[in-house]
């Protein structure tokens, strides 16, 4: 997905000046007689979905797709949408690409003024950058790489929660059950509390970016998410250091070496994400 909305950006001018000037020969969606909209679905090869809402933004047709029709969706407001909006004449705005929460495609959303109401057009991102010979479409690798990703995240959500599940009984355990209050009985639950919020992180990223909805306009994502999953390891190996050198300062000074090699290991990591975070700014 990501490769797709990246073609996008690069020839985002060309596409959009295809999308509105199709938009324009096509006449008025309004004054389709059919009310499946066939003749629309079939000008516009790439297109997915489309609702029509008031001027208040508030829905007052169904989500009306290629093959059907969602009545449900009747009077939901849409008001949120106009927010993602840029405009590109008196009468058309257009997003930039998000992944859409009713088809789960990565898409860009077209809103056109047409007396009192507005007609929202979904365009699935990867049918129209086909269409332009743009990219080579492989549907079955797409829907096989989509379903990994939802795999692995919801799996990374799972060993994330174990993790928080293991730290409570850890601690429970050594307190009420064994009946002692230690140092190590206290942060090696601290640790694997971070580790289970560094792998929940990580799986909500995931599912944001190739699964679920999520706005793509946000530069340096990927420095973003490698920072916040580093900072909360690094978090987690500080404590663990900590732990380490309380350990040896009560047991047996002479060990105290091992403890400063992981906090040089820590001091080397934490230069090492800055300097990754200065060139990727950069």
């Amino acid at each position: 997905m990501k490769e797709f909305v990246k073609v996008y950006e690069e020839n985002r001018e060309n596409i959009e000046n295809f999308i509105v000037t199709t938009l324009r020969n096509g006449g008025s969606i309004l004054d389709e007689s059919s009310d499946d909209y066939k003749k629309v679905f079939q000008a516009f090869p790439s297109m997915e979905l489309m609702y029509i809402t008031t001027i208040q933004f508030s829905q007052v047709s169904p989500n009306i797709y290629r093959t059907k029709m969602e009545p449900s969706a009747k009077g939901r407001d849409r008001a949120y949408l106009s927010t993602k909006m840029v405009q590109k004449d008196e009468h058309l705005s257009m997003s930039s690409p998000y992944i859409s929460s009713a088809t789960s495609d990565t898409c860009i959303t077209v809103m056109i003024r047409e007396d009192d109401k507005y007609i929202f057009i979904d365009f699935k991102l990867s049918a129209l950058l086909g269409r332009l010979g743009l990219v080579e479409l492989h549907p079955s690798f797409n829907k096989l790489t989509k379903f990994f990703y939802t795999s692995v995240g919801f799996s990374l959500i799972l060993f994330a929660f174990l993790s928080i599940v293991y730290a409570l009984l850890s601690y429970l355990s050594h307190v009420f059950i064994d009946m002692k209050f230690t140092l190590d009985g206290l942060f090696k639950p601290i640790v694997a509390l971070t580790l289970g919020l560094a792998i929940f992180d990580l799986a909500k990223t995931i599912l944001e970016r190739e699964v679920f909805f999520k706005n793509y306009a946000k530069e340096n994502e990927d420095a973003h998410i490698l920072t916040k999953f580093s900072i909360a390891i690094i978090i987690a190996l500080s404590i663990e250091a900590l732990m380490v050198v309380f350990k040896i300062a009560l047991d047996d000074y002479t060990q105290m070496i091992h403890a400063l090699y992981l906090i040089i290991g820590v001091g080397v990591i934490i230069v090492s994400l800055a300097l990754y975070t200065y060139f990727a700014k950069k």
